[in-house]
This record gives structure tokens, C-alpha cells and sequence, in this order.
């Protein structure tokens, strides 16, 4: 199996009349610098992905979810994280979740996230790398800080047991981990995100996350300190290389 070859599968839990769907679809191809084609996606809210449609591909990646949060009371949201739990966790299917796929790994596992508003991050922060960062294949060609786009009100509070925390922000510790032993990886920030796409998905859901939007004529101060991420962006190709390299040893 090459780069070139690598089938993965998207596991999204957005409406399908969101257009951040596609959206996230076509972010997640360009970050992985592949082709549309050879990302599949599997609609999360409907069903749960089986072992089957596992078995046909050699990787996952969990996007976010403007719509929900994994603190809901939703119906498809224990099955959902059921199937994170029995294939990802314990299996350790080769994985990379992203914002709303980082929260539901955390509570899949039996970690805790909370809905904590005073600590939301939209727009584009440094996160610095944790002591096992600097240890991890992953995070330690990143230095010791990078930049990241975020978008989410809720946190993980409690991560759950073997899994490594690898990075930090003073308002949110923890942004990312390691399933110890592992290619399964998760982040709350967005590595798919370029600094324009964080821009689009930010008009978008403008009217979950900004209380207080600018006045008519005023310029938007979150748009004005969105930044480049390209550091951050080089995670996926790297986390995919990971697994490619370990399956042809």
C-alpha cells in the first residue's frame, strides 16, 4: 500500500443539508493531499460504520459537527460512540479525529467533555506541545509551539487512561492525544482547515458560536486575526504516512 493508494474512510456527523459537509469533505482530501475519490464518506447520524466497510479501507478520520455537540441527548450519538469504542479503541483501528471526533473518542474511551462557553476558542491559536509531544513522531516536527485553527465551546475535562497528552492551550489543556501504542490520533483543533476554509466554516455557523456579532459596516475582529496554520496542516499527510510506513514493515 502507498500514499498514493490508501483508501480512507470519513466519518462525518453533519445534516446532510449542511453545506459544510461537502465543505469538510473536500478540506479533509486537500490537507491529505488526495483526490476526493479516495476519501469515502459515511453519513455518522444515519448509521455507524461496520466492521465490513472497516475492512475495506485501512484508515478513518472523524470530522467536526457545527450542529451537535457530544454532550447532546441524541439518539445515534450512543451508537455512535459504541462503534468508536469497540473498532477504535479497543482494536485500535488506525484513526484521526478532529474537533467533534476528539470530544466523542474522549467519551467513547470514558473520558469527560463539557459545554464550557467562557473557554471557547474561534479563530486561530498557539498550541504548545506537551513533554510526550516532544516525545511523539507526530507533534515533535513541530517545535515546541505551532499555530492552529479552532472552533468549538466544548472541552474535554478528563481524558481517558492510555491515552498521551501531547498538546495545550492555556484556555483549553487539552488539544490533542495518542492511544498509547498506537496510530490513533485526535485533535481539537482543526488540522484540515486551511486559514481561508477556517474563514468559510466561520460565516457559516456565525450564529452558534460569536454572541456578539459586529455592527453592520464594522469589520469582524475574529476574521481579522484568523492566521496561516501550514504546520498544523502537515499532520494529516504525516499521520498517514505513520500508517502507511508501519503496515509495509
Amino acid at each position: 500500500m502507498s500514499l498514493d493508494g490508501a483508501r480512507i474512510l470519513l466519518l462525518q456527523a453533519r445534516l446532510k443539508t449542511d453545506p459544510m459537509a461537502p465543505h469538510e469533505h473536500k478540506c479533509f482530501a486537500d490537507a491529505l493531499r488526495i483526490p476526493r475519490s479516495q476519501l469515502t464518506v459515511h453519513d455518522g447520524i444515519t448509521s455507524a460504520p461496520d466492521a465490513s466497510l472497516l475492512a475495506r479501507h485501512d484508515m478513518l478520520v472523524i470530522g467536526g459537527s457545527g450542529d451537535f455537540s457530544v454532550t447532546d441527548d441524541e439518539a445515534w450519538l450512543p451508537h455512535f460512540f459504541g462503534f468508536l469504542k469497540d473498532f477504535v479503541v479497543d482494536q485500535r483501528y488506525p484513526t484521526f479525529g478532529s474537533c467533534f471526533g476528539f470530544q466523542a473518542l474522549v467519551v467513547a474511551a470514558g473520558g469527560e467533555v463539557i459545554t464550557d462557553l467562557d473557554r471557547s476558542e474561534i479563530g486561530t491559536f498557539d498550541v504548545d506541545v506537551t513533554p510526550a509531544g516532544q516525545d511523539d513522531p507526530l507533534f515533535a516536527p513541530l517545535g515546541p509551539r505551532f499555530t492552529v485553527q479552532l472552533g468549538h465551546k466544548d472541552r474535554a475535562t478528563v481524558l481517558p487512561g492510555g491515552f498521551v497528552h501531547v498538546a495545550s492551550t492555556e484556555r483549553c489543556p487539552y488539544q490533542a492525544f495518542r492511544l498509547r501504542g498506537s496510530h490513533v490520533v485526535a485533535t481539537q483543533f482543526h488540522p484540515e482547515l486551511s486559514r481561508h476554509a477556517t474563514i468559510t466554516r466561520y460565516k457559516h455557523y456565525l450564529s452558534l458560536y460569536q454572541l456578539n456579532p459586529p455592527a453592520p459596516g464594522e469589520r469582524d475582529p475574529v476574521i481579522d486575526g484568523f492566521r496561516d496554520s501550514d504546520d498544523a496542516t502537515e499532520l494529516l499527510p504525516r499521520w498517514v504516512d505513520e500508517v502507511v510506513s508501519a503496515r509495509i514493515r
